[in-house]
């Protein structure tokens, strides 16, 4: 499979449209090799209403990254239906509404970087053309940025960037692998949130901490407040982040 990279700005005209009457629809949901974000985990394990470890069993497989010992988590890979996503069915997504990041973007992948002076984020995209691919060439009318709205992915990307974040910090202080206790802890709080709060409300996981009552009470029912909590756990973990007490989730 071959493909092409051509930078598009947010503000010019996104040459792309994906329906069922593209006579490629489905394609681009075989021969996958997809990495899935802690925040898609929480979307999908939630839209299957099961526990984020049976989904983790269920329908993923985790990596180490070769050079980071970051753990990568995909859909497991299955040769017998060509790598297809275990999801798809004939008449498209059947999870649609809480696909991942890396679905609704398709086919523009998107770049960041963040001031050091402001924290302040600036994206970069590109068109992604596959051989494959037959949405390219149709006048949709719409901006690359009016797009992405109809996507609903901004909340994926503000997560995801969080998680990034984290990653490149990571690189900075801890080059090298992680140890493999380090990577069970960073899958656990970022990947397995459903286990990751049993620990924290019944083997008290979090006890050395200051969890404000208004945070605990969250994080017993919001997943992406404990996703929050997560985030700044690990980085008290891996590099002794002074942390007085967990902050609230941010909002986007």
């Amino acid at each position: 499979m071959t493909q092409e990279m051509k930078p598009v700005h947010e503000d010019g005209g996104m040459p792309f449209f994906c329906g069922s009457d593209n006579e490629c629809f489905n394609e681009c949901c075989r021969d996958l090799n997809q990495a899935l974000t802690p925040y898609d985990i929480l979307r999908l394990k939630n839209n299957l209403g099961i526990e984020s470890a049976v989904f983790l069993r269920r329908y993923t497989s985790r990596h180490s990254g070769p050079e980071s010992g970051l753990p990568v988590v995909g859909f497991k890979p299955n040769p017998a239906t060509g790598h297809t996503c275990p999801f798809v069915t004939e008449t498209g997504c059947s999870v649609y509404p809480d696909r991942p990041a890396s679905c609704r973007m398709y086919p523009l992948a998107r770049a960041v970087s963040r001031s050091r002076v402001t924290g302040e984020i600036r994206e970069y995209f590109a068109l992604i053309e596959e051989d494959h691919c037959k949405g390219f060439g149709k006048n949709t009318g719409k901006t690359v940025r009016q797009w992405l709205d109809t996507q609903a992915v901004d909340t994926h990307n503000f997560y995801n960037d969080k998680l990034m974040a984290l990653i490149s910090l990571k690189n900075a202080m801890m080059p090298g692998k992680l140890e493999e206790p380090q990577a069970d802890m960073f899958y656990l709080a970022l990947y397995d949130l459903d286990t990751f709060r049993l620990r924290i409300f019944h083997q008290n996981l979090l006890a050395e901490f200051c969890v404000p009552q208004s945070v605990s009470d969250t994080i017993r029912t919001s997943d992406e407040a404990l996703l929050d909590v997560g985030l700044q756990w690990v980085q008290n973990q891996l590099f002794g982040r002074d942390m007085h007490c967990f902050e609230p989730a941010q909002e986007i």
